[in-house]
């Protein structure tokens, strides 16, 4: 597909699914979203780029809090219950849209407080802060300890009433959807939890650009997110040195220090009206149901090496001697406003009035040689149905197969199976 072909159908594609997401959410919501609630929404927005594109980090950019959590870095909305949050971005100013005002939810923590605690908590070393004189909950700025300059970030959220609520930001990811070197993650005394991921900025790509991250969950559902990486910036900046100036043991000293929780018992509560949030969420299948479904409906003489996935996607990894191959599902029971999405010489029509868009090309995370093979269903009820597979185990790595192990026409009967239908949704 040509370059300008394929921008101009992310863009369309990423509208109509963030119109869709939208749909799930009441207008009153909104200032839960941007305080960093309501995770499992974000999980389902970022689940259905990942069905449209099978990518995450562009989605990113648009804003969604300072954390994402769940479905990450997989096709067809695999994922696991695990997250690699993109780092917060400051605003400009006093951390508002307008001037003198502060975006609804958001802290008014001053941002050279934030700062204070990430220097005070860090070897020495010179730094340059974004916007010191403004307000919010983050901060971005740049060190350099002499061997290259390095970004760094931390921010502050509220994950939920209780630390339970914002378990999926600690868990380590599944190696088959995310590349990275190391991750641990380990319950603290006292009750924190802590995830160190030593990672990429996309860890599905082969991109070098290093992003090694330390979450922090408190017992009382705050999280301490920070970030460093092997370039003066996050994106667009060259590689300044091998690694990120701070080891894991300083990220989790950095994360877990004492002068933090000042600061996050400044954060805004969340919004207690009730039917808010979650009641607003369409249902979806859980995660034990669509991968039991996902592998009855696989053709014979696969052996299953591997599977994951969480509510309402998964994926299985599978072998017919010939290599291993990635096969993902994502089921969507209300996908909300998306027909326009299927339209054009590559979507046919069923009797029954069920649109079918069937997709042939090349990877898109960084893997060698890799192919991908989608099928996209839309019934006239709105029940969608993604089924992708791939000639690899993981996107970002090199084919092993000249061609995924199912066909076209496999991936097309397990996506109209009408199994998927029957399955109970939470």
């Amino acid at each position: 597909m040509p370059q300008n072909e394929e921008t101009q159908r992310f863009e369309e594609e990423l509208g109509a699914v963030l119109r869709s997401a939208g749909d799930g959410f009441a207008a009153d919501d909104r200032r839960e979203l941007v305080a960093g609630g309501l995770q499992r929404g974000r999980r389902r927005l970022v689940r259905r780029r990942l069905a449209v594109t099978g990518g995450v980090l562009a989605l990113a950019a648009v804003g969604i809090g300072g954390a994402y959590g769940g479905s990450l870095l997989g096709p067809a909305g695999q994922a696991t219950t695990t997250s690699v949050a993109a780092p917060p971005q400051p605003r400009q100013g006093n951390g508002a849209a307008e001037p003198g005002k502060v975006p609804p939810g958001e802290a008014t923590i001053p941002v050279k407080d934030i700062a204070a605690v990430l220097k005070a908590n860090t070897p020495a070393g010179r730094w340059q802060f974004d916007d010191l004189d403004g307000e919010g909950q983050s901060v971005t700025g740049v060190y350099d300890d002499g061997n290259g300059k390095a970004g760094v970030s931390v921010g502050l959220f509220r994950a939920g009433t209780t630390g339970e609520a914002g378990k999926d930001q600690v868990t380590c990811p599944d190696r088959a959807l995310v590349r990275y070197d190391r991750c641990a993650s380990e319950r603290l005394p006292g009750g924190d939890r802590l995830m160190v991921l030593q990672g990429y900025e996309y860890p599905d790509r082969r991109e070098e650009t290093k992003n090694w991250r330390a979450v922090l969950l408190t017992k009382d559902g705050f999280l301490v997110d920070a970030s460093e990486y092997n370039a003066a910036a996050e994106k667009g900046a060259a590689i300044t040195r091998e690694n990120p100036p701070f080891s894991a043991s300083q990220l989790k000293t950095l994360v877990t220090a004492d002068a933090w929780r000042p600061l996050i018992a400044r954060l805004p509560q969340p919004p207690t009206k009730p039917g808010t949030g979650e009641a607003h969420l369409p249902a979806v299948p859980s995660a034990a149901a669509v991968q039991a479904t996902l592998r009855s409906l696989l053709p014979q003489g696969l052996t299953v090496q591997s599977h994951g996935g969480g509510d309402g996607h998964g994926y299985v990894v599978v072998d017919d001697g010939k290599g291993a191959s990635m096969v993902g599902v994502d089921v969507q029971p209300r996908s909300g406003k998306i027909a326009d999405l299927f339209s054009g010489d590559d979507v046919v029509t069923l009797p029954d009035g069920t649109k079918v868009k069937s997709t042939r090309q090349a990877g898109e995370k960084g893997g060698a040689g890799v192919v991908w093979w989608n099928v996209d269903t839309l019934s006239p009820q709105g029940f969608r149905v993604i089924v992708s597979a791939f000639n690899s185990g993981a996107q970002y790595s090199a084919a092993t197969r000249a061609e995924p192990a199912l066909t076209m026409e496999q991936l097309k009967a397990i996506a109209l199976s009408p199994k998927w239908k029957k399955l109970p949704l939470k």
